[in-house]
């Protein structure tokens, strides 16, 4: 069997370090030359809350041969439409594409490769890029889980396969209602990414700051009731309920609420968006990939967005120019 992890970048790079470590074989595949090289020349080096140096073995795609049976994908969403498309000549007859990604991309791969070839994964941890070859575990190493599952009712060939390699890093669930999954997830990443883009922040910071504290509580809101609407069932995280916790209908359970959000996010609180590295690098984020979904659901379904939908706007206007993170942008909610 041969697998790979196409967009290796900080969450690829630690998935393929701990995957090697067991005794795995997996191949790290990502168009930034000197990060590759980097991991030719000196392994993976793993900081943060664990610390380890790994060897692995390092492509990039112009060095890819043959094909797989298991391609991991961890690029940005942006291009998902040429690299899938791209990817799918490097895949068996068989072979799955495990989708590792924000967001729901599994219904637009799998208009290219076909329902029952695509699998879907939600991450609980986060890391950073440092230097090439370096990354940084941001989660506590207790939160090394993942989610695995599916849009197609009939269940992949490679499914045990895929459950295995993650194994390698941490526990793995199974998931049935997979969908009820990513929006778990993109409650997470729409409240707490969207406000670490918008302030330049730390999940953390995002949450221990009052002002901004109220946005990712509003952001989270919102989520809830588009999948309330939609008939859509948010699924625990990390055996927590997300809407048990956090949903509220009075003052009350609303100020409860509003104590539990930094609780909530302990464990990530050290971690930074990837769409705030995109933009302090000068590149565009996948807002419209978290954010967008849930004000374009909300749209469909008739409840309206309006915290998620000033995000994607001051995220756009980050890219442009227009205006930098910064707690500041809270005034503009």
């Amino acid at each position: 069997m041969r697998a790979a992890i196409y967009g290796a970048g900080s969450l690829g790079t630690i998935l393929g370090a701990f995957i090697t470590k067991k005794g795995g074989q997996i191949d790290l595949i990502n168009r930034n030359k000197a990060h590759i090289a980097a991991l030719k020349a000196n392994g993976a080096t793993v900081t943060g809350t664990l610390q380890f140096n790994q060897k692995v073995t390092a492509l990039t795609p112009d060095e890819m041969n043959g094909r797989y049976d298991i391609i991991f994908l961890m690029t940005k969403q942006l291009q998902n439409k040429e690299v899938v498309t791209f990817l799918k000549d490097y895949l068996e007859d068989d072979g799955v594409l495990v989708t590792l990604q924000n967001g729901i991309p599994e219904y637009e791969i799998s208009e290219i490769v076909g329902e029952d070839r695509v699998l879907g994964c939600t991450v609980a941890w986060g890391a950073t890029m440092g230097e090439p070859g370096t990354c940084e575990l941001t989660s506590s190493p207790d939160s090394l889980t993942f989610s695995l599952g599916s849009l197609s009712s009939k269940r992949s060939a490679h499914m045990g396969e895929v459950k295995a390699l993650l194994e390698m890093m941490g526990p793995v669930e199974i998931d049935e209602n997979f969908i009820g999954t990513r929006w778990s997830k993109l409650l997470i990443n729409a409240a707490f990414s969207g406000m670490s883009a918008v302030c330049g922040s730390t999940f953390g910071e995002a949450a221990s700051d009052k002002a901004s504290r109220k946005i990712v509580q509003a952001l989270i809101k919102e989520c809830i009731d588009v999948c309330a609407k939609g008939g859509i069932r948010i699924e625990p995280i990390q055996g927590k309920d997300v809407v048990k916790l956090l949903d509220y209908h009075g003052p009350i359970k609303k100020a409860i609420s509003f104590a539990i959000i930094p609780i909530a996010i302990k464990k990530h609180a050290l971690l930074k968006a990837s769409m705030l590295q995109d933009l302090e690098k000068g590149k565009l984020c996948e807002v419209d990939a978290i954010n967008g979904v849930v004000c374009n659901y909300g749209r469909k379904v008739g409840v309206p967005t309006p915290c998620n939908d000033k995000v994607v706007e001051i995220l756009h206007k980050c890219e442009k120019g227009e205006l930098k993170p910064s707690f500041d942008n809270v005034k503009l909610f």
